[in-house]
């Protein structure tokens, strides 16, 4: 997966709490085989009312979603996520998120950032009364801010989670890092694996 160092984009305000994956990505979606092709599934059954943000040209081409509290709950579709990525989002902001969600997104390499209520309020102010607000999200030193008006918030990530991320590294890629001693491993095992012997 791609790694995430510094993140710098528009943002789309979607100022709604309790936003589940069914919502996300509706059942309709889920007969997909494939992992890509998904974002135009995204909030496919709120995007038939024309006033939902996501149709607003305005914040077309937004790589960073902030919502309300509790974004992402509900099922444990990956498809959630999957969907979020291909529309072109790269970090999620809200007040709190989904467990499985926010596991889920930090597998794949999009980031779930965790801030205060009042301070996503007030991004989400900014956001829509201003669309063309740059944010810069940086994840090495685990900051949200937006240099225009000189706000900056900071967020906590597990550690280990923040090591992949920036390393962009997905469960295969930890894995491949110890192909050494894998490939050593499977060298010696038939020495001393079980044998069925032929009559």
């Amino acid at each position: 997966m791609e790694p995430i160092t510094e993140l710098r984009g528009h943002a789309l305000p979607l100022a709604i709490s309790d936003v589940d994956t069914d919502q996300i990505i509706p059942s309709d979606w889920l007969k997909r085989v494939e992992r890509t092709g998904f974002g135009e599934g995204l909030f496919s059954e709120w995007r038939q009312d024309p006033n939902f943000v996501l149709n607003s040209r305005q914040f077309a081409g937004s790589t960073i979603l902030i919502a309300r509290e509790n974004f992402g709950v509900g099922s444990s579709r990956e498809h959630a996520v999957w969907s979020l990525m291909d529309y072109g989002f790269r970090v999620v902001i809200s007040p709190r998120f989904g467990d499985i969600f926010r596991n889920n997104s930090l597998k794949v390499g999009l980031l779930p950032v965790q801030l205060s209520a009042d301070e996503v309020s007030q991004l989400l102010d900014l956001v829509t009364e201003h669309p063309a607000t740059e944010i810069l999200v940086d994840l090495e030193s685990q900051r949200v801010s937006v240099p225009s008006r000189s706000i900056e918030y900071r967020f906590a990530i597990d550690p280990t989670a923040k090591a992949r991320l920036l390393a962009g590294l997905d469960e295969i890629g930890i894995s491949l890092t110890k192909e050494s001693k894998i490939i050593e491993f499977e060298r010696r095992r038939p020495v001393w694996a079980p044998r069925v012997l032929a009559r």
